[in-house]
C-alpha cells in the first residue's frame, strides 16, 4: 500500500524536486521496508530541503556541493541541534545516492560532506535497586479486586516484566500478536525494523506474569468470547494497547515504586536491559541481536558500561590494581 501510494505520488507530482522524492521513498518502501512514520520523516526533512533549493532557484537535479553546504549553514542559523543537522543530512546523501544509483544524477554532490559534529548523550537507564522497586510495584495486586482492574493490572506487570526481560522497541512489544507467545515458550518472535524477524528468549519472571495474564484475559473473554490476535489488545476499542497509553501507565507506575515520573519510559527500560546485560558480561554482538540493531554502531552508545565493568575488574583482580584509584 505504501508503495502504490509512493508511486501515484510520483506520477501525479508535476515538480521534479517532488517526483524524487517520490521515487526515493517508494525505494525505501519497497526495498528496505521502511515504515509509515520513517518514510514521513525522510518526506519531511527532503521537502524543507527541496523548498530551500526551489527558494535558492536551485533543483535536487542541479544543486552542487556548494549549495548543500550552504543549506546546513542556513540550518545552523534557524538554531537546529546539530543532531537534527546531521539528520537532514543522511536523509540528503540517501537521496543522492539514490539518484546517482538510479543515474538521473551523473554525480553525487552529498558524497564529500561532513557532517556537523555532536556527541551523543548518554542514554538513560536504571540501576538494579530501582528496576527491581519497578517490576514489585507492577507485581502488586488485590485478588478481591474486581476482574476487570486485576486484568489492567496483570496487563502493565506483563508489560513491565516482558520489556525488561527483552528490551523489545515499545513499538514491537505493544503490536506482539496472540502467536508470538504461543510457538515456543521459552522465545518470542518479535517482528522489527524493516520486516525482520528475531527470536528474543524469555526468563522465567516473564513467562510467569504472561501465564498470569492470558488466564485473566480468557477468563474475562468468556467461554465463547472472540479472541483478539493481539497479544496485548485494546480493552476499550478493537486493535492492540498504544504506545502511548503504555507511557502513560508506566509513569503511574513509577510513583508506586518510589521513582519520579521523568525518569522513566518504555525506552529507559530497554536502555536498562541492554546496560544490565553488559554489565554483568554479556557481548555487544549478541545485545546487538537481542535489540534488534542493524548496525553494531548503534549499540557501541553503550561502551561506557563495558569500560566500566572492564576497570571495576583490572581494579578487583589484576594483582596490583589499587582499589584507591
Amino acid at each position: 500500500m505504501v508503495r502504490a501510494t509512493a508511486r501515484r505520488t510520483a506520477r501525479a507530482a508535476k515538480n521534479p524536486d517532488q517526483r524524487f522524492v517520490a521515487l526515493f521513498l517508494d525505494m525505501l518502501a519497497a526495498e528496505r521496508g521502511a515504515e509509515k512514520n520513517t518514510l514521513a520523516a525522510y518526506g519531511r526533512d527532503l521537502a524543507d530541503f527541496a523548498a530551500y533549493l526551489a527558494g535558492a532557484r536551485r533543483t535536487v537535479a542541479n544543486a552542487s556541493t556548494e549549495d548543500l553546504r550552504v543549506y546546513l549553514g542556513a540550518l545552523a542559523k534557524r538554531g537546529m541541534q546539530p543532531t537534527t543537522i546531521a539528520r537532514r543530512l543522511s536523509a540528503i546523501r540517501q537521496l543522492y545516492r539514490f539518484l546517482y544509483a538510479e543515474g538521473r544524477r551523473k554525480d553525487d554532490p552529498a558524497a564529500v560532506l561532513q557532517g556537523p559534529k555532536r556527541s551523543r548523550a548518554l542514554p538513560k537507564t536504571l540501576t538494579l535497586a530501582e528496576v527491581d522497586r519497578l517490576l514489585r510495584a507492577a507485581g502488586r495486586s488485590d485478588p478481591k479486586a474486581p476482574l476487570p482492574t486485576r486484568l489492567r493490572a496483570a496487563r502493565l506487570a506483563c508489560l513491565v516484566e516482558l520489556l525488561y526481560a527483552t528490551g523489545l522497541r515499545v513499538s514491537e512489544l505493544v503490536a506482539l500478536p496472540a502467536s508470538a507467545a504461543r510457538r515456543d515458550t521459552r522465545v518470542i518472535v518479535v517482528r522489527g525494523k524493516g520486516n525482520k524477524e528475531r527470536l528474543v528468549p524469555l526468563n522465567n519472571a516473564a513467562k510467569r506474569a504472561m501465564a498470569e495474564f492470558l488466564a485473566l484475559l480468557a477468563q474475562a473473554r468468556g467461554p465463547g468470547g472472540r479472541e483478539s490476535k493481539w497479544l496485548f489488545p485494546s480493552f476499550g476499542e478493537a486493535g492492540h494497547l498504544t504506545r502511548q497509553h503504555f507511557a502513560r501507565e508506566l509513569k503511574g507506575l513509577a510513583a508506586a515504586a518510589g521513582l519520579r515520573a521523568a525518569q522513566l519510559s518504555p525506552h529507559v527500560l530497554r536502555h536498562a536491559f541492554a546496560s544490565h546485560l553488559l554489565h554483568n558480561g554479556a557481548d555487544l554482538r549478541v545485545v546487538q541481536t537481542l535489540l534488534g540493531h542493524a548496525d553494531i554502531s548503534t549499540t557501541q552508545i553503550y561502551t561506557h558500561v563495558l569500560e566500566e565493568r572492564l576497570k571495576s575488574l583490572v581494579r578487583d583482580l589484576h594483582p596490583l590494581g589499587d582499589v584507591n584509584n
